[in-house]
């Protein structure tokens, strides 16, 4: 199997998922994580949530998310795996 052969394959894969509903993401959103932005501050404003709503989705306070967002503190599993529902993403998405 070439090169060519292999690109198609998974070209039309990567199709196949985001014909059955995966998300994709806008440059920006790639370019802040590949900049190495913290990834809940990238899908919040991504989702146009500001902090204290994040906080009040997962049951934290605002200071607490923010704290998280600066590198801070480090969420507990539950607390990250909130976020993630809150901002509908895979966990692993943003830890």
């Amino acid at each position: 199997m070439g090169r060519d052969d292999v690109d198609i394959r998974d070209a039309s894969a990567a199709k196949a998922r985001i014909a059955a509903g995966e998300e994709t993401w806008p440059e920006e959103v790639v370019a802040a994580l590949v900049a190495g932005e913290n990834p809940v501050t990238v899908f919040r404003k991504y989702r146009g949530m500001k902090q204290v709503e994040l906080a009040d989705e997962v049951g934290q306070s605002q200071p607490y998310i923010s704290e998280i967002e600066s590198g801070q503190k480090i969420g507990s599993t539950d607390v990250m795996k909130a976020i993630a529902l809150a901002l509908d993403v895979d966990l692993n998405d943003i830890v």
